[in-house]
């Protein structure tokens, strides 16, 4: 800023050669002040930073499908780029190699989607690949997937941290979900998943 300042000083005294240089100094910040204001009126800002982190308080419906923020979707295939940025032009972060990982989308640009991992990383991946199937990833400690929904109720199996499955229903605050998983089908706590909003409802 000082440089640019002793430019439109040299500036002034050229085109006002009888001004002292205190004058000129003087003309400089005026100059300086106007031409941030005329910034401020044409909306013009510094380039934005290139975080990977979604704005706090940002959307609660995505700007280009119009369907509620946070909502969750799933990995389409077994090789994801997640990136920097919304676009082929940002590098590669993370490379997912879990076909239907759940993911939690937090906001929409155009075609890319900006995701929460079941671990909390974040970053960006183009929209076609991803898909709409809901399902869930065991965190925490191991789960039993129930034959009824209740603590009491037969095993059908135990899930290992870190298994994928898919979740066919799941009533509004309820505490057990209708889910599958390798050929087995049962109840989960909600508690036991990663893969959906706390008091969320899932129709089968």
């Amino acid at each position: 800023m000082p440089r640019l300042r002793r430019v439109l000083a040299c500036l002034a005294s050229s085109i006002w050669p009888g001004w002292d240089r205190r004058t000129c100094l003087c003309a400089a910040a005026v100059l300086l002040v106007l031409a941030g204001g005329l910034g401020s009126a044409l909306g013009m800002q510094p380039p934005a930073s290139r975080s990977t982190t979604a704005p706090p308080g940002g959307p609660t419906i995505g700007t280009d499908t119009g369907l509620k923020l946070p909502r969750f979707a799933a990995l389409r295939s077994g090789t994801v780029n997640l990136r920097r940025g919304p676009g082929l032009r940002y590098p590669i972060e993370w490379v997912l190699r879990r076909r239907f990982l759940p993911v939690e989308i937090l906001r929409e640009f155009q075609d890319w989607r900006f995701l929460r991992l079941p671990d909390g990383t974040k970053g960006w991946v183009h929209r076609a690949l991803l898909i709409g199937r809901r399902g869930f990833i065991v965190v925490g400690s191991t789960a039993a997937l129930r034959r009824a929904p209740r603590s009491g109720a037969h095993a059908a199996a135990l899930l290992q941290p870190g298994v994928i499955g898919r979740l066919l229903n799941c009533p509004a605050a309820s505490v057990w979900c209708r889910a599958a998983v390798a050929g087995h089908a049962g109840y989960l706590r909600r508690t036991a998943v990663w893969g959906l909003l706390p008091a969320e409802a899932i129709a089968g």
